[in-house]
């Protein structure tokens, strides 16, 4: 079964809902499989370090968390507002992806 979402890396997106609501940030990494993204300083959680190198220091490191695709919307580069995402298809053949409130190619 193939999964999609809606979101790449490197997007701009607004949290919608959970601890992290209103917070935007950058797409760091996206997993399909999974249905989940990692946003820049977002949904922040404390993991536990183990030290492994000798002189290397351990502790608890402050690091981002995974969370589910759906909760995040993309924001328009132009109007700066979360906006869904469009398709328009080229006369070529390719697609674009396009803001749905003031139609910018993003």
């Amino acid at each position: 079964m193939i999964k999609k979402v809606h979101v790449k890396t490197g997007d701009t997106v607004v949290v919608l809902s959970g601890k992290s609501k209103g917070k935007q940030g950058k797409v760091m990494a996206v997993s399909p499989k999974e249905g989940k993204v990692i946003v820049e300083n977002v949904n922040m959680v404390s993991k536990h370090v183990k030290p492994r190198k000798m002189g290397e220091a351990g502790g608890i490191v402050k690091a981002e968390g995974a969370m589910y695709a759906s909760k995040v919307q993309i924001v328009c580069p132009r109007c700066k507002k979360p906006t869904r995402i469009g398709h328009k298809i080229n006369e070529d053949g390719t697609k674009n992806r396009i803001c749905r409130k003031c139609g910018e190619v993003l």
